[in-house]
């Protein structure tokens, strides 16, 4: 399991592109919260993207774009508004 990792930068413009279901980049991320192999939770400027997958792994991290690409088989991707609890339970199932 990692630790955060802050990434310092202005409003950044956001954008998924997922290859195959094995390769997602996303820009305008500003924070990686959480990423192990079965899930990527991403603080991005259009709100909180959770990941959820197999062999997951962070391959790129750029901190002056704000870009972050995910390796791995991605079974389910979607955003959600923080809020106080429980977004770790549904996240992990």
């Amino acid at each position: 399991m990692a630790e955060r990792t802050k990434i310092p930068q202005p409003q950044l413009p956001h954008r998924l592109v997922l290859d195959e279901r094995s390769t997602l980049t996303v820009t305008g991320v500003t924070e990686v919260l959480r990423f192990d192999e079965r899930s990527v939770a991403l603080k991005t400027v259009r709100g909180l993207l959770l990941l959820r997958g197999e062999g997951l792994q962070l391959k790129q991290l750029a901190p002056e774009g704000g870009q972050v690409t995910v390796r791995g088989t991605v079974s389910a991707l979607g955003y959600e508004e923080q809020r106080a609890g429980g977004f770790w339970r549904r996240l992990l199932g």
